[in-house]
């Protein structure tokens, strides 16, 4: 027998009658006249090939093959209910897997910190992190949600602007103490500067561009050292290897106890802005409204 959803239509007819007592009943519940209650439970009787239902001018009561049928589908209707409530719930309550692709220097420095606390806010929630140098197709990974920094692509993803940030320009205090200040952008060619090598392309991020007013200033830094992620470039800053050149809003507390030393203060860097990234439709998830806010939360206790 080919099963479709007109079968489970009239299966739905069916239990209503059964909870109702009567066609007039089930009519009214569901919206249907009296004749399409009868078309209904004629097509499923036919369906299956027994008679379900015994029928006179006052009631109407199951036959034998129609108590074995509803004894089966019975528990079957309750599942598919709950489950259409859970999922209403869902926009309403935080709960479920929420799987997000971040940008590394977003996750490490930033996020990572938090994540305790959002957990224990909402304890139905299970939250993967994947940290990716692009954003690649969200629908297509099965991601729910993104944080990345950078113009969003132009596309049908939904975008709202969490923060923007500027690069500084930092060194340990050890570093300071052994080398000296660089007192403009120029003498950084005379520094050890921490290189990073560009993610996408593979390059080495040498050029440093700097900003005063309306005077602009490149300089080609070098160094010995040649990283390829946040963590890395971090540890080897506050170890005294050389000077780094990275966004503010992840080395805030450092600055602020003095494990770091901001140089080139009246030179602004590059900005970047940070962007949450979801899927286009208008009635989004709790689990993923939930965590846009704390994200913007998060942010807004370190300051950019």
């Amino acid at each position: 027998m080919a099963f479709d959803g007109r079968l489970v239509a009239n299966v739905g007819v069916l239990a209503a009658i059964v909870e109702g007592g009567s066609f007039a009943r089930a009519a009214d519940a569901l919206g249907l006249s009296p004749s399409g209650v009868s078309r209904a439970v004629a097509r499923l009787e036919a369906s299956v090939g027994v008679r379900l239902l015994d029928r006179t001018t006052r009631s109407v009561a199951l036959t034998d093959e129609g108590r074995r049928l509803y004894g089966e589908i019975g528990p079957l209707l309750s599942g598919i209910e709950d489950a259409f409530t859970q999922t209403a719930g869902s926009a309403t309550v935080v709960r479920g897997r929420l799987r997000v692709n971040v940008d590394a220097f977003f996750s490490s420095l930033m996020l990572a910190p938090h994540t305790d606390r959002f957990l224990k806010r909402y304890p139905e929630i299970s939250l993967e992190l994947v940290g990716r140098d692009q954003l690649g197709d969200l629908v297509g990974e099965g991601f729910d949600i993104a944080v990345r920094f950078g113009q969003p692509p132009s596309s049908s993803l939904v975008a709202r602007k969490l923060l923007e940030t500027h690069t500084v320009t930092v060194a340990s205090p050890a570093y300071v103490k052994r080398r000296g200040r660089p007192a403009t952008p120029a003498d950084l060619a005379h520094h050890d500067c921490i290189q990073v090598r560009n993610s996408l392309t593979g390059e080495p991020l040498v050029e440093w561009e700097y900003r005063q007013g309306r005077k602009t200033e490149t300089v080609k830094t070098t160094g010995r050292l040649m990283v390829t992620e946040v963590g890395t470039l971090l540890g080897a800053c506050l170890a005294g290897v050389g000077i780094a050149r990275i966004k503010a809003i992840g080395v805030r507390d450092l600055l602020e106890k003095g494990r770091l030393i901001e140089l080139l203060p009246d030179w602004s860097g590059q900005v970047f802005p940070l962007y949450a990234l979801s899927p286009s439709g208008h009635l989004p998830a709790a689990k993923v409204r939930a965590f846009i806010d704390f994200v913007s939360e998060a942010i807004s206790e370190r300051g950019t």
